[in-house]
C-alpha cells in the first residue's frame, strides 16, 4: 500500500496567486535564521526553561538558583553561561557573588507568551 504524504501539493497544483518574488525578498538572512533557531534551541532544554522561569520575577544569585532547581553549582553555571552567550540572561557581580537576571523584556515576552499559549492549548 502506497502512503501519500498529506503535506504535499497535488500534482495538478499551480501554486497560489501570491507574488512569490516578494516573499523571496523578505526572506530571513542566514545569520538571523541561525540566531532565532538558537533562541528556540535554548528554550528546548527543560533545565534552561526552569532557570528562565525562576529569573522572571527577580534577580537571583547562582546559589539561590541551585537551591531552587536542586542542581549543582557547576550544572547551573554551565546552563547560565549558555543563556548568557545568546543574551537571554545577564549577570552582575557584587564582590564574589554573581547575580543573574533576564536580559530584557523581549525574553520575558517570548517566555510568557509561549507559556500562555501552552496553557491555552492544554485547556482546549
Amino acid at each position: 500500500m502506497v502512503q501519500v504524504a498529506e503535506d504535499q501539493c497535488d500534482d495538478t497544483c499551480l501554486g497560489t496567486e501570491i507574488n512569490l518574488k516578494h516573499l523571496g525578498e523578505i526572506n530571513l538572512d542566514e545569520k538571523t535564521a541561525i540566531d532565532l533557531a538558537d533562541i528556540f534551541k535554548a528554550l528546548g532544554d527543560p533545565t534552561r526553561v526552569k532557570l528562565i522561569h525562576a529569573l522572571l520575577s527577580t534577580e537571583l544569585c547562582v546559589h539561590d538558583l541551585c537551591v531552587v532547581l536542586g542542581m549543582t553549582q557547576s550544572a547551573v553555571s554551565h546552563q547560565l553561561r549558555y543563556l548568557r552567550n545568546i543574551r537571554m540572561v545577564k549577570r552582575r557581580k557584587e564582590g564574589k557573588t554573581v547575580y543573574y537576571s533576564i536580559d530584557d523584556d523581549h525574553v520575558k515576552e517570548i517566555f510568557t507568551q509561549t507559556l500562555t499559549h501552552l496553557q491555552h492549548t492544554t485547556n482546549k
